[in-house]
């Protein structure tokens, strides 16, 4: 049997699947996220491969594992992984693109009409034992600024604009067939500025990776450029955000609301002393639950298998692999 470390949340989120990856000679136990003791089971359990989730791993993880291993990623995120230690390791660093993207677009599209209709305050409300009607808004001709043009900045556009009648406008730095994104997923425009995207949005979403040149795109600076109407969501990761910055917008009323899924530290706290989002009445947040519906989670937890599978073969032509210079080593 091939053992298989999978971090214990992962682990959980799609039991079925790594249980009946057994018939295949793959043995996937649950181990800890924590690198220290991930390495320890790793070493203890004899592993060959790991699966982890969001987590940051900086080094001993990499020792842990035999040359020619995988570290999957469960997700897509990868700034967790340090894909320059994994190469220098000799280890094999995948993600699962595509398998979450419907869920995650469903989740900003849930924020987007939760932030809308008050959902927060009326159930919070409501729960208590008042009765507190309030008004909201239809989202229907509404503009809707798509931040990071990718496949859940696509599919979210898809939906808004074909299923809810919104206007969509992209920003997009990269190049992009405009056309295709016109016809297919209901761009009404494609911006290269941000400016420009989000001026007289209603809503505006996050869709863009977190690397060191997007550390707090959106800033003061960006914030500010928002109308004091809209809302912010962001799906995409938390590092992209200023939340700092973002706290001290939210509570001078410079824009509506936030509806986060993503925090720059998770388990959520506070970046600051005395800017604690949680405070805050205009402020939607979710446990970083964008992708977590079971059927996501089988796809990503059968696509980290799939690539490991591919690596014992030596197909790494099939793999999603995300440090192509390891097959050099």
């Amino acid at each position: 049997m091939i053992k298989v470390a999978v971090t214990d949340l992962e682990h959980r989120k799609a039991q079925g699947i790594f249980a009946a990856a057994g018939r295949e000679g793959f043995e996937c136990f649950p181990a800890p996220p924590g690198e220290e003791a991930l390495a320890r089971a790793i070493r203890e359990q004899g592993a060959a491969h790991a699966i982890v989730g969001v987590e940051a791993y900086r080094g001993p993880l990499y020792e842990a594992l035999p040359r020619g291993g995988v570290l999957a990623r469960f997700g897509v995120g990868h700034d967790g992984i340090d894909k320059n230690a994994a190469t220098a390791h000799g280890l094999f660093c995948t993600n699962t693109p595509g398998a979450l993207n419907d869920s995650v677009a469903e989740h900003t599209i849930a924020l987007l009409t939760a932030a809308a209709r008050h959902l927060a305050a009326v159930t919070r409300t409501t729960s208590q034992g008042q009765w507190a009607p309030c008004v909201g808004r239809e989202l229907q001709g509404k503009t809707l600024a798509v931040i990071g043009c990718g496949p859940i900045g696509r599919r979210v556009a898809q939906i808004a604009a074909r299923g809810l009648n919104m206007k969509v406008v992209g920003c997009e730095v990269a190049a992009v067939d405009v056309e295709e994104l016109r016809k297919v997923f209901g761009f009404s425009r494609i911006c290269k500025e941000f400016p420009e995207a989000v001026a007289g949005a209603n809503y505006v979403s996050l869709h863009i990776p977190s690397l060191p040149t997007t550390a707090h795109f959106m800033n003061s600076s960006r914030l500010v450029l928002l109308d004091r109407h809209a809302w912010l969501i962001n799906t995409a990761r938390g590092a992209v955000v200023d939340e700092a910055a973002l706290y001290d917008v939210l509570a001078r009323g410079g824009i509506a609301g936030a509806a986060l899924d993503v925090f720059e530290r998770e388990p959520y706290e506070p970046v600051a002393p005395g800017k604690d989002l949680r405070t805050l009445g205009n402020v939607i947040l979710t446990p970083h639950v964008g992708s977590s519906t079971q059927e996501a989670c089988d796809r990503m937890a059968a696509q980290a298998l799939r690539n490991i599978r591919a690596a014992c073969a030596g197909r790494f032509e099939e793999m999603d692999l995300l440090n192509p210079a390891v097959r050099s080593q």
